[in-house]
């Protein structure tokens, strides 16, 4: 994130089954198990953003398994659907709370293809997607993604396929009949069942490293193609929107990571009228600590009107003992 999301193609840990899971089988066996935790706290502290993962090594060199768990939600939402008495009175006692969150848990598998030239990772997500509004609605569905990552020399490229087959996720609506007959009489259609379909986004990324000395630079470029309708981003069409995500890397002594990176470009319009292109830049930093690797992300995940967040993360590899 500290890259401006520009990690398709050089992702290499156990975060790989977020960004592209092929990254998952550039890890060394022998490396064993690894694991990894972030939580974000998005817009003052509104939204929560939390990720778990562990991958552990297949017995076959270049393979790896991992599973993963995801959760974005807002909680404390106020529940005044009882807010009023029968009488017409206010009654503030019959105000309750409750939380609006996604999960999602991940299975993915990766693998080396041993071509002849270069390196070629495979990898690929099976998604369980599980979507909750309190007790009033609940949905489920189910997803596939595919990456693919390929090493030649100093440069590796990246692609991943999201909802690659279309996820689709059944809701179901569980109003009562008071609550729904105070929806009705505010005007809100209440609806008993219903299907919400996400569909694919490709990501297609490049990056290349420049050693000099103990200072290792790796600049890349992502471009984003999404399928779900025209957005407001720099190509805009019915058929698909095409977005960049820029970042750069510089690593010294395999020890400290600062990373800067600039994401989401739109188009807006100024007060006077004229069209201006704005974007959201990202800061971050890395530490490996043995085998502890901590990172740190400022950034921008809204629309470029400086909602920043602070977004911590910690990897732990649990490497064999040599015997």
């Amino acid at each position: 994130m500290g890259m401006g999301n520009a990690t398709v193609a050089g992702v290499n840990d156990v975060t790989a089954t977020y960004w592209n899971p092929a990254g998952l089988a550039t890890i060394p066996n022998e490396n064993g198990v690894y694991l990894g935790a972030m939580h974000a706290e998005w817009f003052a502290g509104v939204s929560k953003h939390d990720y778990l993962a562990a991958t552990i090594p297949m017995a076959k060199e270049g393979r790896r398994l991992a599973i993963s768990l995801i959760r974005n939600g807002i909680d404390g939402i106020p529940n005044t659907l009882s807010l009023y008495n029968d009488d017409g009175s206010i009654n503030y006692d019959n105000v309750t709370e409750f939380s609006a969150a996604d999960y999602a848990i991940m299975f993915s598998h990766a693998r080396n293809m041993n071509v002849k030239k270069g390196k070629l990772y495979v990898g690929g997500n099976a998604k369980v997607i599980y979507r909750g509004i309190g007790r009033f609605a609940t949905s489920w569905g189910f997803g596939i993604d595919l990456g693919l990552q390929y090493h030649l020399n100093k440069w590796k490229f990246g692609f991943m396929g999201n909802d690659i087959t279309t996820t689709f996720n059944a809701w179901s609506i569980n109003f009562t009949d008071s609550e729904r007959a105070v929806l009705e009489a505010s005007g809100n259609d209440v609806t008993i069942k219903s299907l919400e379909i996400t569909k694919p986004r490709f990501t297609l990324g490049a990056r290349r490293s420049f050693s000099f000395k103990k200072v290792e630079l790796e600049p890349e470029v992502d471009v984003i193609f999404t399928t779900d309708g025209q957005r407001n981003t720099l190509v805009s069409s019915k058929f698909t929107s095409i977005d960049l995500a820029i970042g750069l890397q510089a690593l010294y002594n395999d020890f400290l990571s600062v990373r800067a990176g600039v994401s989401q470009f739109q188009k807006s319009k100024n007060f006077d009228g004229k069209e201006s292109t704005i974007m959201s830049p990202s800061f971050g930093i890395g530490l490996k600590l043995g085998l502890i690797t901590v990172d740190y992300a400022y950034t921008n995940p809204s629309d470029g009107n400086n909602r920043f967040s602070h977004i911590v993360s910690l990897t732990y590899n649990m490497r064999p003992k040599k015997g």
